[in-house]
């Protein structure tokens, strides 16, 4: 009896095992013939054998599953991601399936891209994260992933993909090459075998290699923003600890801490991390720029202008530095328009009216360089416009005109 019960057994096993085989064979052959939808039905019908298959069955249903959602890249958003779910469960070294593999990221690469650059920046970082699903060994794909979420304004989004990079220790530091273009003199980076062909034709010179920066001090700096404004202060001081911790000598993680404990109303706290920061890197524009910002954060407008002014002497450009200090300038004058106001009509009055007066001439004098050398550096029609404005509070109407009609 026994042993006709392990006999109906071993049938039963032999049968089931010919039904699976010939299940694959159909979800095959409804690959090879592009009948994507008749693959997908096969694919959901053998889910609930999975896990009595064998590994060689296994692959091959995963196989057939990850070209059955992907539809030689005809599928939507969805089915690729089940696609490289399926490619994921994939054993071994197989040829076919390194072939399609390939074929998915160059796939995914293309549309993630053209959703970044046209502005869908959340199917961009659903593609991103396939992309990284497809190839682990490139976490560069989650950076980018976390960086179409931030324009997504999906910050639970990005924080996910931030610590992931955070566990993966990911600088992106990497080396990239370059070469100056003969026709245009400027300087462009490529991968090494175009550049070093450019440079055999004569299309480029002067050749060079270098190593990019971290973005190691980015994405912890995120890490504590996301968190803080989420109001857990606990887990962005926790992150700031390990930043710290990891890269004592690292002025912008000062700096972002800085700003934490400013937030937090921490403001002694607030101060000594400013001066450390400065006290490491006084002479780095970025840092002084940030301490700028955060200056007039804190309502301290005289540190900030000297912050500013310490920054544009060595990065006499930054647009950014010079256009929030016209700001800061020119936000002195709504205080001397409420005096101005407030005056009545005496002799008395009529003099501070005069001085007042020439103290707003003075503010606007003040900011004119600015501004003009933010024009100069980028033509931008906001600046145009406030500097039109000011040339014809002080008389400079030629200039005033000149600038409307270039902006208008």
């Amino acid at each position: 009896m026994k042993k006709q019960l392990i006999l109906a057994i071993a049938l039963l096993v032999t049968v089931f095992s010919f039904a699976q085989k010939k299940e694959i064979k159909a979800l095959e052959k409804a690959v090879k013939s592009n009948n994507y939808a008749e693959a997908k039905a096969l694919v959901v019908q053998l889910e609930s054998m999975v896990g009595s298959m064998d590994d060689k069955l296994k692959d091959k249903y995963y196989l057939g599953a990850a070209n059955a959602y992907f539809a030689n890249g005809t599928a939507n958003y969805s089915d690729i991601t089940k696609a490289v779910e399926a490619l994921g469960n994939v054993s071994g070294n197989s040829a076919v399936a390194s072939q399609l593999k390939r074929e998915i990221e160059n796939d995914l690469l293309k549309k993630a891209n053209e959703f970044y650059t046209s502005k869908q920046f959340d199917k961009a970082a659903v593609g991103f994260e396939n992309l990284y699903n497809v190839n682990k060994s490139d976490p560069s794909y989650l950076y980018y992933a976390a960086v179409s979420s931030i324009n997504a304004q999906d910050m639970d989004g990005a924080l996910k993909y931030y610590i992931m990079l955070d566990d993966l220790d990911y600088t992106g530091v990497e080396k990239e090459y370059f070469a100056t273009n003969s026709a245009t003199g400027e300087e462009e980076v490529m991968d090494k075998a175009t550049r070093d062909n450019y440079v055999r034709l004569k299309t480029h010179t002067n050749p060079g290699e270098r190593m990019t920066e971290s973005r190691e001090a980015e994405i912890t700096k995120n890490i504590v923003i996301i968190y803080a404004n989420k109001g857990e202060t606990d887990k962005a001081l926790a992150y700031m600890k390990k930043a710290r911790e990891t890269n004592p000598e690292d002025s912008n993680l000062l700096v972002t801490e800085a700003n934490l404990q400013y937030k937090l109303g921490n403001t002694a706290k607030y101060e000594e991390l400013i001066n450390e920061a400065l006290s490491k890197d006084p002479n780095n524009p970025d840092l002084l720029y940030n301490l700028a910002v955060l200056a007039a954060s804190a309502g301290n407008a005289k540190k900030a202008k000297s912050y500013y002014n310490k920054s544009l002497e060595i990065n006499p450009k930054n647009t950014n530095a010079l256009t929030n200090l016209a700001a800061l300038i020119l936000a002195d004058e709504q205080n001397i328009i409420d005096q101005m106001n407030a005056l009545g009509t005496s002799a008395a009055d009529n003099r501070k009216y005069d001085e007042l007066k020439n103290k707003r001439l003075d503010i606007y004098n003040e900011a004119i360089p600015y501004l003009e050398r933010v024009l100069e550096i980028d033509p931008n029609k906001e600046i145009g416009i406030t500097l039109a404005n000011i040339y014809g509070a002080i008389g400079e109407d030629a200039k005033a005109k000149t600038l409307r009609e270039k902006f208008n």
